[in-house]
């Protein structure tokens, strides 16, 4: 029989495709931000997208589908469609107002067991001076937002299961014809982790992401764009259309999730803690690895799985922890083709792509 450590690594790596989510706990923020500076309508407007963000919480069936339509290269091959579930806990762990942080965590049932795997996090800020983006072969800018831009705007920013950045966009929440939705311009994201270890004829994502509530939970939709370089060129290869949906279920144990994050929610808040020093606005950082970022990711799932299984204390995961992603980050993050050779993108996309 498979280990709970061995089926924790079998289940990443198999369902980590493309957001599973988790039972949490709320910190008491207030809305103190909304009290100052704002008029009558804009505080209505603002608690009404916080109501909207805030109603992404819950304990969900999660069903993940992504069909690519089409192809923009000679002898471009459409993949299958690649559908699949699993159950997600989603609470809010932080919430200061103009600032919530979602955390995802996944439930997985394998035959008598039932275990959590952390999984992404998104953060919302109001009105934000800078916005962390993704710009290719692991790396990342803080980009400066001027007050016009920013105004009556959120920014979400996802994290990955480690809480390394992922991908971040600047958007509006609206409110019209029934339906709340959060709708960005297309900003770049790494490739999904289906893809991410069977594809190289492609390196990132120009993707469209709207967050958007249902009447029976909510769904995220997206418009992909597969950028890779023909020629020594930027180029979309295939567009893909994306639907997460989000349904209320009460169907597993979602105790599993809430008692591991319990157990190591003060670790994980030195592990943000520990990224968010890089995150200084209008700089850049990237990861020393390029391609799917097992080195950074496993070893901070494992010190993890550690203090729950109460095999290791917080303070010594901490500083192990600090070792890792100071060895796996850089501030010379040298220029996009560079990353890309490292990656294994020569730059020349297969056109003859196996189905």
């Amino acid at each position: 029989m498979m280990s709970s450590g061995m089926l924790r690594s079998a289940a990443l790596a198999v369902l980590l495709a493309g957001g599973l989510a988790v039972q949490g706990c709320t910190t008491a923020g207030g809305t103190a931000y909304t009290q100052a500076g704002m008029g009558e309508v804009e505080r209505a407007k603002f608690e009404q997208d916080r109501k909207a963000i805030m109603a992404q919480q819950g304990d969900y069936r999660v069903r993940f589908d992504f069909i690519e339509t089409v192809g923009f290269v000679p002898d471009y091959k459409v993949r299958e469609p690649d559908r699949s579930g699993g159950y997600e806990v989603v609470r809010v762990i932080e919430d200061r107002g103009d600032f919530i942080s979602i955390q995802h965590i996944l439930v997985i049932e394998a035959g008598d067991e039932t275990f959590p795997i952390k999984h992404w996090r998104q953060d919302w800020r109001y009105e934000p001076a800078s916005v962390l983006v993704f710009l290719g072969g692991n790396a990342w800018e803080n980009r400066v937002i001027s007050p016009a831009e920013r105004e009556g705007k959120w920014s979400q920013q996802v994290y990955q299961v480690e809480d390394s950045p992922r991908y971040g966009a600047l958007g509006m929440w609206t409110h019209a014809y029934g339906v709340s939705a959060w709708t960005p311009p297309a900003e770049l994201r790494p490739l999904p982790r289906r893809e991410s270890t069977t594809r190289k004829d492609y390196y990132a994502v120009l993707a469209v992401n709207r967050h958007a509530l249902t009447s029976d939970g909510w769904v995220h939709e997206q418009d992909n764009s597969k950028l890779g370089m023909v020629g020594g060129k930027q180029q979309i290869i295939a567009r893909e259309q994306g639907v997460n949906t989000y349904r209320p279920n009460t169907q597993f144990d979602a105790s599993v999730a809430t008692e591991y994050w319990a157990a190591t929610r003060d670790f994980w808040a030195e592990v943000r803690r520990e990224w968010d020093k890089l995150e200084v606005a209008g700089t850049s950082f990237g990861l020393t690895v390029q391609g799917e970022p097992e080195p950074v990711y496993e070893p901070l799932l494992e010190l993890a799985d550690k203090i729950d299984a109460g095999e290791t204390t917080t303070a010594e995961a901490v500083v192990k922890a600090r070792e890792v992603i100071a060895k796996f980050t850089t501030r010379d993050i040298g220029t996009l083709q560079q990353r890309l050779a490292k990656a294994g993108v020569d730059g020349t996309v297969k056109t003859a792509a196996v189905n």
